[in-house]
């Protein structure tokens, strides 16, 4: 398989499972229905594990704007192949979330409210505040990408072996510091999934929230390029 796929695969079966267990969690005549944050977070952990493992051999596994480039400023991957990299991330958060929509169709349709709806595809603060939602953003993304440099070993990303520690890193992450922003950590999986909500025609939908969705894009870019200079400069 070669990365290009490997990457929209990856991000998709990402997506796929982790939106999965938000709609799972928060739709109307779901099965798991009010199950809470330690079952999203833990939903979100194993969607990271079937990702990485599943792409780990062929690209790497950066599934990952923010990993990308941090692996690009450290001098591990090549700058030139950045943008196929995001590319292929990008799409795969964007089929990833149209599974997600296909899915829980029916779980939409008998969901009133329409920010609940919003939040199955993106994430939205807890108290919205831009400048803060984006330190949240950029110190979670700073502890997982520097915390990604120690646990892994192949200089292009992440093994299949890396899975395991990786999805218990993002488990971490959700649990700790994961409640001021819903934790993006991952520009694709908070954009993909934002324009599918724009696109598609899910019934009683509101706005897609664009005023707030620089914050998970640059949030996480800037922590992960802080990251790769402090290993780079302190740590290597």
């Amino acid at each position: 398989m070669s990365p290009f796929l490997a990457e929209i695969l990856g991000t998709a079966f990402i997506i796929a499972l982790g939106d999965g267990v938000v709609a799972n969690v928060i739709l109307n005549k779901s099965k798991g229905n009010q199950g809470g944050w330690i079952v999203i977070t833990m939903g979100w952990a194993m969607a990271v594990f079937v990702g990485v493992y599943c792409a780990g051999q062929y690209s790497g596994a950066h599934l990952n704007p923010a990993v990308t480039i941090a692996l690009a400023i450290k001098g591990d991957f090549s700058w030139a192949l950045v943008p196929s990299y995001f590319a292929a991330q990008m799409m795969g958060a964007m089929l990833g979330a149209f599974l997600v929509w296909i899915s829980y169709k029916k779980q939409f349709d008998a969901t009133a409210d329409a920010e609940t709806k919003l939040a199955v595809f993106c994430t939205i603060p807890a108290i919205r505040n831009p400048w803060y939602n984006f330190l949240t953003e950029f110190v979670a993304t700073l502890v997982f990408i520097l915390a990604v440099f120690f646990i892994t070993k192949p200089a292009t990303g992440i093994g299949s072996l890396d899975a395991l520690p990786v999805a218990f890193l993002v488990l971490a992450i959700g649990l700790s510091l994961g409640g001021p922003t819903g934790y993006a950590i991952n520009p694709a999986r908070d954009l993909g999934p934002r324009i599918m909500h724009a696109i598609l025609p899910i019934s009683g939908k509101r706005n897609s929230d664009w005023g707030y969705a620089w914050v998970p894009i640059v949030g996480p870019l800037a922590g992960a390029a802080a990251a790769a200079v402090i290993f780079k400069c302190f740590l290597q």
